[in-house]
């Protein structure tokens, strides 16, 4: 019995702990959801599926009066996404990031490293407003969850 009631408290101390540690996304941001989006390759039918996903999730959460922060992180093969010279989907970024204020994009300073030193210099990222370098793609989107933020591999 002793054992019983011991085992219990110790679940009860548990279920606890895991409501209290869970992360708080940051109150007050205007944002009632917080979505990212993981492309790791470079193919224009996986980057156009996650911008469809992107932007319909903007559109569901409007219709019902909710804001939804999103954030596309980009690395490995999938940054091709967000280069000047090699992206498959450079026009439909441009009036994307104008339709959409709710949405921005990370690209991965390891794979600009890494594409670099392979090429020979730094490749040009498109240029919108929306388009940041973030240390590491893989990090950012462990950081993204820790925050409470909800993960997408379309």
């Amino acid at each position: 019995m002793i054992k019983s009631l011991f085992m219990a408290a110790c679940l009860a101390v548990v279920g606890m702990l895991g409501f209290t540690s869970q992360p708080a996304l940051a109150a007050g941001d205007g944002f009632s959801h917080h979505v990212a989006f993981h492309v790791d390759d470079n193919d224009k039918a996986k980057m156009n599926i996650a911008l469809n996903n992107a932007a319909n999730v903007t559109k569901y959460y409007e219709g019902k009066g909710q804001k939804v922060q999103i954030e596309v992180v980009a690395y490995g093969p999938g940054l091709h996404m967000l280069r000047l010279d090699t992206s498959p989907v450079a026009a439909r970024l441009e009036t994307f990031s104008m339709e959409y204020e709710n949405i921005g994009f990370a690209a991965c300073g390891n794979t600009l490293k890494g594409m670099t030193k392979k090429e020979g210099k730094m490749p040009d990222l498109i240029n919108l407003d929306n388009v940041r370098v973030v240390p590491s793609g893989v990090v950012q989107l462990m950081e993204r969850q820790d925050q409470g933020w909800h993960y997408i591999r379309p």
